[in-house]
């Protein structure tokens, strides 16, 4: 008989001994049992790679999965060190990295920031500056006319008292009778040469009188010896000069409607305009911002 590629003899299978290993035999290479629902292992979700929900496993474990099964364990320490370097050395200069472009941006943030400080620093300065300048030179010119203004004030008082001081002299001219008349002969004979007629009237102090017809006569003879010409001058005594004056002469002609004034009173007023510039010179010298001398 012959089975799964096996020839036994009828001999051999006729005894019982032969018979039970010959069962045996069928028994171990029949059809392996079907399992039941409750033999089949169910899938643990917690415990299954990371890769099975769909989740990317960590490049650690993502290297460990391809690591050979059957490597040693010394083996796989070294190549587990070797990775957690390499990754650490990726880290650092990564951080490095960024590290230097972050210096780099806080440099340029900051130089920004400075430059943008220094531009309004400088313009606040300017501006500053500016207002320092400009208030500096109001007030340098504010002090410069108020001295300049005290300065002229004091030269016109001193002016001022000058004057004051020879109008009180005038009456002093007077007492002199000899130059008192000289100086009357000087006042007619300029009125003689700008009336231009023959006869003229004299106005006086009833107390200079006698003095004034003596100086007349004299400006006349003068008159007569430059211009050739009679004139003669008249004292009116219905029009004296007050007593309270210093002296002088007017001379009155064209009956009475043109007059010179030559007392002292009015001849100082006209040297208080005429002179003062003169005056000024010889107390305090030639002005050089002066132009016009007329």
């Amino acid at each position: 008989m012959e089975r799964l590629g096996e020839t036994h003899d009828s001999s051999r299978l006729s005894t019982p001994k032969a018979s039970q290993l010959l069962l045996r035999r069928r028994r171990s290479i029949s059809a392996p049992p079907i399992p039941s629902s409750n033999d089949i292992p169910r899938p643990r979700y917690r415990s299954q790679p990371r890769a099975v929900i769909g989740i990317p496993p960590p490049p650690v474990l993502s290297a460990i999965a391809f690591l050979p099964l059957r490597l040693p364990s010394r083996r796989v320490d070294n190549e587990l060190r070797k990775m957690t370097a390499f990754i650490k050395q990726e880290a650092m200069e990564k951080a490095r990295e960024i590290e230097i472009k972050a210096n780099e941006e806080f440099e340029i943030e900051k130089s920004k920031l400075v430059r943008q400080e220094t531009d309004a620093i400088d313009s606040q300065y300017e501006k500053k500056f500016k207002q320092a300048t400009m208030s500096q030179q109001i007030t340098r010119s504010t002090v410069a006319n108020k001295t300049r203004l005290k300065v002229l004030g004091a030269r016109q008082e001193l002016l001022d008292n000058i004057f004051e001081t020879a109008e009180k002299q005038l009456a002093d001219g007077a007492k002199d009778k000899g130059k008192y008349q000289k100086i009357l002969k000087g006042l007619i004979l300029e009125g003689f040469y700008a009336m231009n007629e023959p006869k003229l009237q004299l106005r006086a102090r009833k107390k200079d009188y006698d003095v004034v017809k003596k100086a007349a006569e004299q400006a006349a003879e003068e008159y007569k010896k430059e211009v050739g010409k009679d004139i003669t001058g008249v004292v009116d005594e219905e029009h004296p000069l007050p007593e309270g004056s210093s002296g002088g002469v007017v001379i009155v002609g064209s009956e009475g409607k043109i007059d010179i004034n030559n007392t002292f009173e009015t001849r100082l007023e006209l040297l208080k305009e005429s002179a003062a510039p003169a005056v000024r010179e010889s107390l305090f010298g030639k002005n050089p911002n002066r132009k016009f001398f007329d």
